[in-house]
This record gives structure tokens, C-alpha cells and sequence, in this order.
């Protein structure tokens, strides 16, 4: 354990700058009549540690590549962040201070990465930030492995956290922890806020295992400081965190929730305005003027500030560097500004493949065709799946596994973790420079929505590559048959959900999603082998590209083209079914439309015009064929129309079998389309 007995004197610099953070937390709070004070008042001395002794960052250039990363788990202590970054020169001013948790405000009430200079990631949902930052160790350590060279380390920077008691409660975090242990992230220091307090109350009501051994049985190096306010302590403890190479460090700090409140180390200090009077009292305990709100002496600003000469200073030598390392290793110089400039390579559409002549098989297994085709292109891809490698295709052949000492290799084995792969994978997305995919089936994204969530939140391009997509996953049954989750995913604010019928319509989904490069995609891919549709013949797949597009216009029973009667609108496997049903339709007199639907979101960004040509109004005949629930179908098919869906769990039985149970025969699609018209 680390400790130090003297106390810093209350008229230093350091106790000034420390209680400039909490009360200026604490006024904020006070005046948006809400929010987390808590937090900010425990931990305000470990992140004036952090923050004036070790952190490296760039007020002036938050994105500046070379900086450290700071991220605060806990997102409910968001005041912390935003005085740091006010303090230390920031485009934070002290007018959004005063607009905390006000609306267009760049303080919202939990840190959010898209609105706020100098915040790394959107934190709230408690754990997500111990696992974005092992996803950063991760890009980070690749990075570092792929372009360092002796004398040149242009990729050397921590990644420090603030978690809390709640953070380590939640199963994310410790998935995260388990995976940072196993690979021997030594670029992740964490600093545990541990007040032993939360909402109900003391943690001794459902939290008490003992977190150093269970950290150290994870594979982490551990250490405590006994007082939170033990700067020399907090100090001593992250300088020793540094020296440890092969493993994550947590330093348990043991702190006292809402310091100098009135009701300190209570969990009436955790969250709420705490009243005037009570803010009152605490500066009064603090030793700060009380009649005094927004206040900052002059000697704080000039401590804080030092940063902003300080931190362009750091990036100017490393641009010295980076400069230097471009003329000693001019292949890689010219690699690491490439990926640094987040645009993709010049030409890298080439290596798509173009699927002439290919066998019919699971649009699965085509996607990993195209992750192989691309992989050598595109060197920022980076990836793996939750323990179904083989199952979801996710492989990169021609690199090896990621681990230990083994950095620069691009397959990663995130384990039998959903929760902690997706929010590394948002982690390793906003560390910059890769960009990540993960694999798992369809219905274990349930698994991973909160990450998959704050993907779509946080605006980054994150790639879910989610098979076994329907109750063509056959006799595993209706626990691994996926049926309500395509709806469930496209209920997330932009997130593009993506079910390609065939090899071209793979092809071109990977397209699109790795042209989003700020927003998630989200794969529906299949375990059932795909109908071949004839390209020559029949339209190109690039209509991927609008979400919808007429795949075979309807004909009359001389095989001209003529103006359709009906239409079916089909997504994935069952666009071959589709297609099946045209022809006897067709042939029947009953002319017949079919409308591939990939991507609900993009087709529904398209113009009114567009989305005219494809389905006109006057054709009310429509039949919706999907493998899953008919939730949302109603807004294509309008009131005329009907669905060929899954309203209720699968079965367990070969797919065929079960895909007949359930209606998706050729005549039954006739039968459900000839009752339209």
C-alpha cells in the first residue's frame, strides 16, 4: 500500500487548485438545481495529480494524435471533467459552466464525446468506460507494435481512467478487465474512486469481495493510496503504475464521497443540488469564500494554464519526431499518415470482390470473402468476434492472432464477452486510426445494445458483424434464433442495419459501411445458404446504397416488362423466395414487383421521389417477407398490405424444416400476395 501521513497545508497552490474544482462543481451543480456532486469533491485531488503531473494533452488541439486519453467511467461526476478542461485552457468557457445540464449546452449532464472539446468518449451507462479504455489499450498497443521503431516511438501515450465503485459492479467492466489482463495492457492506468458509498447506500450492502485480489487474479497490477487527499501518495502510485509494462494497473484510491459536504461520505452526497445553505457550509469547510459562485483565483487559472504552453510544446516535439521517423522509415511514414488522416486508401475499392461465377453459400461466409479481399488494403482493420471466429467468418488470414508480444497481428479474440467486445471495439474506434469489427450471433447482440447504442450515440464507425440472423440457424432453437432483434437494432438512432440478400449485396454492405466513417453499421448475416442472383439480369447491387431498390420489375406472361399489379419487398435469405414467387406470379398473370430492402435507414433518407419510383402509392398490393418480426414493416407496406413474417420465437429443427413451419414456401407467399390483390 502506498500512503504518506503529511497533509498538504491548507493555503498551498495545490489545495487551492484542488478546491477550485470542487466548488466550482459544486456551483454549477447548485445552479442547474442537479446533477453529481459527489464525485468531483472525492476525487478532485487524484485528477489534479492526473491532469498537472501526467497527463499528456493539448488544450489547444484536443485530437491531437499523441496525447494521452483520459476518460472519466464514472459519467455522473461529469463536473470533474468540465472544470479540468475549463481550467486548464479548454474552448470551455466559463458561460457553458453556468449552462451545465442546460439545453445545447456543451456541459451536458454526463460527458458526451460528439459536444464537449477535450471529452474522449460519451460516458453515463456505468462500466463502459473501463471497457472503451481497454478497447483503446488495445488500438493502442497495435499501433505502437505496427510503427515504432527504435529511437522513434510516435505511438507512446497512457490511457488513465476514473472508474467508480458502480463502474466495478457492472459484468462490462470485468469482461473488459479479464480481456486488459490477458493481453498485459500496460498502457492503462486506472484510478478506482473508492468511497465505498452508492445511491442506496453504504457498498457493504451488495458490494463486498475483496477488488485488489480480484483484480490481481484478472492479471492487473494493484495498488492502494489510503488517503484521497494524499497528493504525494496519488503521485508515488501512478509513477509506479508507469513502470509496469506487462500488465494494467488500478490504483484504489480511498476517498471520502462529497468531501467537506455536510453530509459527506453519505450517499446523500453522491447526487442532487445539495441546497445553498449546504454550499455554504462546504466552502466554509474548505476554507473558501462562501458568498463567492464561479469563482476562480487568479493564481489557479495561472497553475492550469501552463498546460497551454506546455501542451502545444508536447505536440510540437512530437511532430519533431514524427518528422524525423517519416525520413528514417519513409514506407511507414507515408502508412502512418495515411491512417492518421482517417480517410481510407486511395484505391481500395479495387479489392472488393467482384463475385462473378461464385457458388451459392451463407451470407456469412461471403463477408468474410470480402473482409480477405480488403483486409490487405486497408490496413486500419482490425478485428475479431466473441469466440465464434470460424461461425461468423471474422478471420483475417493473412495475419495471426493479437496478443501479448504480438501486437501488430489483427485478429483478436475478444472471448466469450458481447458486452465488453462492443464497447472495446467503441474504445478502439476513438482512439483513432482503426477501425474495428466485431463478430457474434444476431441474438447475443442483446448482449452488447448498451454498446452498440452509445456506437450510434458517439457518432463512430464501429462494424457489427452479426450472423445467424433468423430461424435459418435451424436445430440450436429459438434461444440462438434471432426474431425480434433486426427490429430491436433498427430502433437505434443512427445505426445503419444492413441484411444483404446475396454475394453482391455483401460486397456492397461492406462498402457502405466503411464509407460511414462517422456512425455504426450493424451487419444481419446468414447461416442459410442465399439464392444466386443473375447481376446480368437482373439489377446491379449498388441500389444497396439507398436501402431499397427494384430488384426484378414485374412481367406479364410473355416475360415483357409491364407495370406491376404487386409488389414484394424482401430482405436477406428471403429475397430468393421473393424471386421464386415473381416468376410463378409473373406467369400466373399476376404481375409482380420485387423490391430488395437491405437497409431500412438508408432508404429511408432517400428523396420522396426515389422512394416513389420504388414503390409507388397507387400500388397498395405489397407483401413484406422477412425472417423476423413484423414490427416497422407497416410504414412500407401501408394500409393495403400484409407481412410474411415471424411474430413468435423459432423452433428447433433443421432450417428447412422450420422455414417451411413457418410459412416461407413459394406457395404460401402466392397465397398470402393473390388475397392482396
Amino acid at each position: 500500500m502506498i500512503t504518506a501521513t503529511k497533509q498538504v497545508k491548507k493555503t498551498d497552490i495545490d489545495t487551492l487548485c484542488i478546491n477550485t474544482i470542487r466548488t466550482l462543481s459544486l456551483d454549477a451543480i447548485q445552479k442547474a438545481n442537479s446533477g453529481h456532486p459527489g464525485l468531483p469533491l472525492g476525487m478532485a485531488p487524484a485528477a489534479y495529480v492526473l491532469w498537472t503531473k501526467f497527463l499528456r494533452h493539448n488544450p489547444k488541439n484536443p485530437k491531437w494524435f499523441g496525447r494521452d486519453r483520459f476518460l472519466l467511467s464514472g459519467g455522473h461526476g461529469s463536473m470533474l471533467i468540465y472544470s479540468l478542461l475549463h481550467l486548464t485552457g479548454y474552448d470551455l468557457s466559463m458561460d457553458e459552466i453556468k449552462r451545465f445540464r442546460q439545453l445545447h449546452s456543451k456541459t451536458p449532464g454526463h460527458p458526451e464525446n460528439i459536444l464537449t472539446p477535450g471529452v474522449e468518449i460519451t460516458t453515463g451507462p456505468l462500466g463502459q468506460g473501463f471497457a472503451n479504455g481497454v478497447g483503446m489499450g488495445i488500438a493502442q498497443a497495435h499501433l505502437a507494435a505496427t510503427f515504432n521503431k527504435k529511437g522513434f516511438p510516435v505511438v507512446d501515450n497512457y490511457i488513465y481512467c476514473i472508474c467508480s465503485d458502480g463502474d466495478l459492479m457492472e459484468g462490462v467492466s470485468y469482461e473488459a478487465a479479464s480481456l486488459a489482463g490477458h493481453l498485459k495492457l500496460g498502457n492503462l492506468i486506472y484510478l478506482y474512486d473508492d468511497n465505498e458509498i452508492t445511491i442506496d447506500g453504504s457498498t457493504d450492502l451488495a458490494f463486498t469481495e475483496d477488488r485488489t485480489k480480484r483484480f490481481e487474479a484478472a492479471g492487473w497490477h494493484v495498488s492502494e493510496v489510503a488517503d484521497g487527499n494524499d497528493l504525494k501518495a496519488i503521485e508515488a502510485a501512478i509513477k509506479e503504475a508507469q513502470k509496469v509494462k506487462d500488465k494494467p494497473s488500478l490504483i484504489r484510491v480511498h476517498t471520502i464521497i462529497g468531501f467537506g459536504m455536510p453530509k459527506q461520505g453519505t450517499s446523500k452526497a453522491h447526487s442532487d443540488a445539495p441546497g445553498v445553505d449546504a454550499v455554504k457550509e462546504t466552502k466554509r469547510n474548505l476554507g473558501w469564500p462562501e458568498n463567492k459562485i464561479f469563482y476562480v483565483p487568479k493564481e489557479v487559472y495561472a497553475k492550469f494554464r501552463q498546460a497551454t504552453k506546455s501542451g502545444p510544446q508536447a505536440e510540437r516535439d512530437w511532430n519533431k519526431l514524427v518528422s524525423g521517423y517519416a525520413k528514417a522509415h519513409p514506407e511507414l511514414g507515408s502508412a502512418f499518415a495515411q491512417i492518421r488522416s482517417g480517410d481510407l486508401p486511395a484505391g481500395w475499392e479495387d479489392s472488393l470482390p467482384k463475385f462473378d461465377g461464385v457458388e451459392a453459400k451463407a451470407t456469412r461466409a461471403y463477408s468474410g470473402d470480402v473482409i480477405n479481399a480488403i483486409a490487405g488494403s486497408i490496413p486500419q482493420l482490425l478485428g475479431g468476434s466473441a469466440d465464434l471466429t470460424p461461425s461468423n467468418n471474422t478471420y483475417i488470414k493473412a495475419s495471426a492472432d493479437f496478443q501479448f508480444g504480438k501486437y501488430a497481428n489483427r485478429n483478436i479474440h475478444f472471448g466469450i464477452r458481447e458486452h465488453a467486445m462492443g464497447s472495446a471495439m467503441n474504445g478502439m474506434a476513438l482512439f483513432g486510426s482503426v477501425i474495428p469489427f466485431g463478430g457474434t450471433f444476431q441474438t447475443f447482440s442483446d448482449y452488447m445494445r448498451p454498446a452498440i447504442r452509445l456506437a450510434a450515440l458517439s457518432h463512430i464507425q464501429t462494424i457489427f458483424v452479426l450472423t445467424h440472423d433468423s430461424i435459418g440457424l435451424g436445430e440450436d432453437g429459438p434461444t440462438h434464433q434471432s426474431v425480434e432483434h433486426l427490429a430491436a437494432l433498427r430502433a437505434i438512432p443512427n445505426l445503419a442495419v444492413i441484411r444483404p440478400c446475396d454475394a453482391h449485396e455483401v460486397r456492397e454492405a461492406w462498402r457502405a459501411a466503411l464509407k460511414r466513417g462517422n456512425a455504426p453499421t450493424a451487419f444481419a448475416l446468414s447461416r442459410q445458404k442465399v439464392a444466386l442472383i443473375d447481376r446480368k439480369k437482373f439489377e446491379k447491387a449498388d441500389g444497396l446504397h439507398k436501402g431499397a431498390y427494384v430488384l426484378a420489375e414485374a412481367a406479364d406472361k410473355d416475360g415483357k416488362k409491364t407495370e406491376p399489379k404487386l409488389i414484394l419487398i424482401a430482405t436477406g435469405s428471403e429475397v430468393g423466395l421473393a424471386m421464386e414467387a415473381r416468376e410463378k406470379l409473373n406467369a400466373g398473370g399476376t404481375p409482380t414487383r420485387v423490391v430488395s430492402m437491405p437497409c431500412w435507414e438508408f432508404f429511408d433518407a432517400q428523396s420522396a421521389k426515389y422512394k416513389e419510383s420504388v414503390l409507388p402509392s397507387k400500388i397498395k398490393a405489397r407483401l413484406a417477407i422477412e425472417a423476423g418480426v413484423s414490427l416497422g414493416w407497416a410504414k412500407y407496406i401501408g394500409d393495403g398490405g400484409d407481412t410474411l413474417c415471424v411474430d413468435k420465437f423459432g423452433a428447433s429443427a433443421p432450417a428447412e424444416d422450420v422455414f417451411r413451419d413457418y410459412g416461407f414456401t413459394v406457395e404460401n407467399v402466392i397465397r398470402k400476395a393473390r388475397k392482396l390483390i
